[in-house]
């Protein structure tokens, strides 16, 4: 499988690249990002680190150039792991947390999908919090979730449109994002995600291994939750697998 990542220097991306590296489905990992993207320091012995392609992309609400499409040509897959997180987005003006979160990903998405492989699978990375329903009051955050919830239903309606060129979509949605070395996730936090309805905490191995694993074996809902994420994750991965 030739997967493109996205994200590629981030909490999420950073492991999906990992496990993808060592994963012998995955036969080539192409990273988009704003500048060059690196092997992760803490790479295992028998991770294929020549399979790892950086592609640079210095406009992303423009056509993709040549220069990145011939990449991204006959792509299997795609993770979607961009995008300004809620801490982020208080300290920047709205108008450019909402190009990066949608823009980006919309542009994207279309890009991607015109060159690439039948089925084409993108698996977008999103939240638990994250709400569809734009007529719903919401007590927190209710600006930026909103707007979140807008990607995933353009992304889900661009599926739908163009189902009969093999585009897949889906979402993953997880609550709090647990890895070594990170600092906990709170009490109060976890109690807060709970309230959603759904399994509040996924391990970050596997969040990432879940998400491969649904860009390799097709997808198998929308959305995946917390517990389809850990659920399938630990299925797929093995205990010499988890980041530590």
């Amino acid at each position: 499988m030739k997967l493109i990542v996205t994200g590629a220097t981030g909490l999420v991306g950073s492991e999906v690249i990992r496990l993808a590296l060592r994963n012998p489905a995955v036969t080539s990992v192409i990273a988009i990002a704003r500048k060059p993207v690196l092997a992760p320091v803490d790479i295992s012995p028998e991770s294929q680190t020549s399979k790892l392609e950086s592609v640079v992309l210095e406009s992303w609400t423009s056509p993709y150039p040549e220069s990145v499409m011939r990449h991204i040509e006959d792509a299997d897959a795609c993770i979607w792991a961009l995008a300004v997180t809620p801490s982020q987005s208080k300290d920047m003006d709205f108008a450019d947390v909402t190009t990066i979160c949608y823009d980006y990903t919309i542009n994207g998405l279309t890009n991607m999908a015109a060159h690439a492989s039948k089925p084409f699978r993108f698996i977008y990375t999103s939240g638990v919090t994250v709400e569809r329903d734009q007529e719903k009051t919401l007590p927190f955050l209710s600006e930026y979730r909103l707007m979140r919830g807008r990607v995933e239903n353009t992304i889900l309606d661009f599926a739908k449109q163009h189902h009969d060129k093999g585009v897949e979509v889906t979402v993953a949605k997880p609550g709090g994002i647990e890895s070594p070395g990170r600092e906990a996730i709170s009490a109060p936090f976890t109690t807060m995600l709970e309230t959603f309805g759904h399994t509040p905490t996924v391990h970050l191995s596997e969040l990432a291994a879940a998400m491969i694993d649904q860009c390799l074996h097709g997808i198998t809902k929308d959305p995946l939750w917390g517990e389809d994420l850990v659920e399938i994750g630990q299925r797929a991965l093995s205990p010499e697998d988890y980041l530590r």
